[in-house]
């Protein structure tokens, strides 16, 4: 992605090296559990606040990678705040730009306590996506999705969140929950994050289309889209799937929606929701 140079988002707000809780008593077992649940703007709920937590004083220093990767997802928001506003505009809407905080280790949000082991996240409470850095590394090691714009695409996924929210469907999802069962919810859960992905292609699709894209950019996408699946997370985990307890799709899902999204290009053509066969 040709990014160097160009502007960068003012609605950035670094807490790296604040301090606060880390997670305990987890493990990598209870990691696995907390992406399968929650990866890519799940919502956190119980889960959250039911985690013990402890204080933490690690001090942070910015290397240069951070700096250049701190810069790169700047640049990813002010491009997504560009291309979101102009979509809402068409449809008479106004589009409310949200934060992006930068942390290290653990952050408090309106959604609760949250600690690097639940992956970025948005959180409709306070209309404020979370991510620690460290996760780029994360998702080239333990995830085999590199590139810049995978990365881009995460950020694109917990954008398309907060379109959720100003749109009224994030609301509709809260009523929803307080009357069905759990495994009744997770389909719905599915089709949210589905459509997620399908807005997040949008914005991929204008992106291209102000000349940003790199050869291969949407095949790094694609790549993290599948790699995110909740079948391949679960059978990397556990070594097979329980489809009832799918959150987030499966991996071809997440790569077909986010797909449709970049052919599309518009809000019209993303109702999961509707969608007989997803």
């Amino acid at each position: 992605m040709e990014w160097k140079g160009r502007r960068g988002s003012k609605n950035i707000e670094d807490r790296r090296g604040m301090g606060g809780k880390t997670l305990v008593g987890g493990g990598i077992g209870s990691i696995v559990v907390l992406l399968i649940v929650m990866f890519l703007g799940g919502d956190q709920g119980d889960i959250l606040n039911n985690l013990t937590t402890s204080p933490t004083n690690t001090e942070y220093v910015e290397t240069a990678e951070d700096k250049e990767l701190a810069d790169f997802v700047s640049v990813v928001l002010a491009d997504t705040e560009e291309v979101w506003t102009e979509i809402f505009k068409q449809e008479g809407m106004e589009y409310r730009e949200p934060i992006l905080v930068l942390y290290t280790g653990s952050v408090q949000s309106a959604c609760g306590m949250a600690g690097a082991a639940v992956g970025p996240f948005y959180c409709p409470g306070d209309e404020k996506l979370y991510i620690d850095l460290s996760f780029y590394d994360e998702l080239q090691s333990q995830f085999n999705a590199p590139g810049d714009f995978a990365m881009a695409y995460v950020i694109a996924h917990e954008v398309g969140h907060h379109v959720q929210k100003l749109l009224g469907i994030s609301e509709e999802m809260a009523k929803i929950r307080s009357r069905v069962s759990e495994e009744e919810y997770n389909k719905y859960s599915v089709r949210l994050e589905l459509q997620a992905d399908y807005l997040a292609g949008v914005w991929a699709h204008h992106a291209q289309g102000m000349g940003v894209l790199e050869e291969g950019d949407l095949d790094e996408a694609l790549n993290a889209a599948s790699a995110v699946g909740d079948d391949t997370i679960q059978k990397r985990a556990r070594g097979y799937v329980v489809p009832e307890s799918f959150t987030h799709g499966t991996s071809e899902q997440r790569k077909r929606w986010f797909y449709r999204g970049f052919k599309a290009g518009n809000l019209e053509n993303g109702d999961t929701f509707s969608a007989k066969e997803l």
